[in-house]
């Protein structure tokens, strides 16, 4: 079978070496004769793979003692919720840069006032608004760092004059982060972390408990945290593949080395929809993604767009289709994406310019 070259933006490429111990801990975990999806969560090896997930998260981001790891259920969907839950006493602030940004903020308004401090949906959410002024009376200030359907990205650590709280759903583990900067950093595993099924927190501590209302348990950080994570039983086959993840990301050299591959990778495809008289790109130049690559066909080639996807298919290339609300292209180059698979992208890009010439 030809090797393919897979950009879906979530559930997305993972390592393969993950995949095959996953595999491996399918049929016997750990040398117990028993499937990793049979074990009890309280099995002491299933307790170290636990601790060793959280510890290289530590690592990997370099996550200072202030603050605690946790992994729930849900998805960041979920976590829309527990931030406002936590987090939400009187006013919170969001910068609304895209259709995740957006539900994010209409989750917090089902608990309290929750208002958009910013917002670039004028453009079609193509880029980051700038120049706005983040007021010193909200509970909290969130952003969505990558936006996964237009294709935009915060790639550095804004300086916060309240409770800082990130979803990093997309970007996480792709570059340096001052985790000190934030109060709760979030997200879906299913992008850079992991499969779908679970969902990481990096929380400081001491930001939590600042709430009058009553807090579900099941919705309480502070319950996570102490629990390790099982208050509940985890989900415990996308944690182990996580950690696998996490294990070959720490092996190619940590987030120092992932972070000019990825760089690099971007700036070869941008670099070809730039060159192409066959496509364009979506988003401001400035605020591009290094994750979420969007473009379309160039004006005058509208209805070339079919026949560009099946093109790509025949050379082996999936998951270009871009979002359904959007339309056109997205190619995701994720942590696990190689040069060779973006390369790829581009040959075929080149070829289909060719053909059409």
């Amino acid at each position: 079978m030809a090797k393919l070259h897979i950009f879906n933006a979530g559930p997305c490429l993972l390592p393969q070496v993950a995949i095959d111990n996953a595999i491996e801990a399918l049929r016997d975990f750990k040398g117990t004769g028993v499937s990793l999806i049979s074990i009890s969560h309280r099995t002491k090896g299933w307790e170290e793979t636990m601790d060793e997930c959280r510890a290289l998260w530590k690592e990997l981001l370099n996550i200072p003692d202030t603050h605690e790891v946790v992994f729930l259920g849900g998805g960041a969907s979920m976590e829309f919720l527990y931030v406002a839950m936590n987090y939400l006493e009187k006013k919170a602030g969001y910068l609304d840069t895209g259709v995740w940004a957006h539900k994010a903020l209409k989750e917090a308004q089902g608990l309290g006032e929750a208002v958009a401090v910013a917002c670039s949906k004028d453009r079609n959410y193509c880029y980051i608004p700038k120049g706005y002024e983040i007021p010193t009376d909200l509970d909290y200030f969130h952003i969505t760092t990558n936006n996964t359907i237009y294709g935009t990205e915060i790639r550095t650590d804004i300086d916060c004059p309240v409770p800082l709280i990130a979803d990093m759903s997309s970007d996480i583990l792709t570059r340096k982060v001052d985790v000190s900067k934030y109060a709760l950093i979030y997200g879906g595993a299913q992008k850079n972390a992991g499969p779908a099924g679970v969902a990481f927190a990096i929380i400081r501590k001491d930001s939590l408990g600042k709430v009058s209302r009553y807090i579900p348990t099941m919705l309480d950080y502070r319950v996570h945290i102490d629990k390790q994570s099982m208050f509940n039983t985890p989900p415990v086959f996308p944690i182990f593949v996580m950690n696998e993840t996490l294990k070959w990301l720490k092996s190619v050299g940590g987030i120092e080395a992932i972070q000019v591959q990825d760089e690099k990778k971007a700036e070869i495809l941008y670099a070809e929809i730039d060159r192409n008289t066959m496509f364009r790109g979506t988003a401001d130049k400035a605020d591009r993604s290094i994750m979420n690559v969007c473009f379309v066909m160039a004006e005058g080639y509208e209805d070339k767009q079919d026949e560009f996807m099946e093109f790509a298919k025949s050379r082996d290339i999936v998951g270009i289709k871009g979002h359904r609300s959007v339309g056109g292209f997205r190619a995701s180059i994720y942590n696990a994406c190689t040069l060779e698979d973006v390369q790829a992208l581009v040959d075929c890009m080149q070829e289909f310019e060719k053909k059409n010439a």
